[in-house]
């Protein structure tokens, strides 16, 4: 993403904002529509399975309920993402506290056919994230939103609350990493 398209895209959202302060629900709804499955497939990368629409749905909740304190320093989807990994962050803690009961039904048991084709459709994509992890949490969060969602080294940096040389750190040892167990 060039930055003219970053300029174009904050000055979108930021219209979008105004309009929603003054009461146009359909600002929300637009906003909701813009950013919503950028924000699943962070939530995805941050390992949230069965409910991905919830916590996106959460972080709309709260991002509105905190749109008057938003200053646009930073794009409008990077202060998403600080909110959705917050969020699942604090899910992951109260999570820890309760114990997890799974259920498995008849229909969840693959047959060797379907396990077939799925073991051949998804090697990769497995490989790849028995790559990721192996990585600290730090280089796992860096390189997911590099690499899946194309966010610049400063949008990285405030999402995750450090600096952007540490992003790029974080960054270049996940892919030397990731590529390193991917050939062993």
């Amino acid at each position: 993403m060039t930055e003219a398209d970053r300029t174009a895209d904050a000055a979108v959202d930021q219209a979008l904002i105004e309009r929603w302060r003054g009461g146009d629900e359909r600002a929300a709804t637009a906003i909701v529509e813009r950013h919503a499955p950028a924000l699943a497939r962070f939530a995805l990368s941050l390992g949230v399975r069965d409910d991905v629409n919830e916590v996106v749905q959460d972080t709309f909740v709260r991002a509105f309920g905190a749109l008057d304190t938003f200053r646009a320093d930073s794009a409008l989807r990077t202060w998403l993402f600080t909110i959705e990994r917050r969020l699942v962050l604090d899910r992951r803690r109260a999570a820890r506290r309760q114990p997890e009961l799974v259920e498995v039904m008849p229909e969840d048991a693959a047959t060797g056919f379907h396990a077939l084709d799925a073991l051949e459709a998804d090697e990769t994509a497995a490989q790849v994230r028995d790559a990721m992890a192996r990585l600290s949490p730090m280089q796992r969060d860096v390189f997911t939103l590099r690499v899946q969602e194309g966010r610049a080294y400063k949008d990285i940096a405030e999402i995750l609350g450090t600096t952007e040389g540490a992003a790029r750190v974080h960054y270049h040892n996940a892919l030397r990493a990731v590529k390193e167990w991917l050939h062993d």
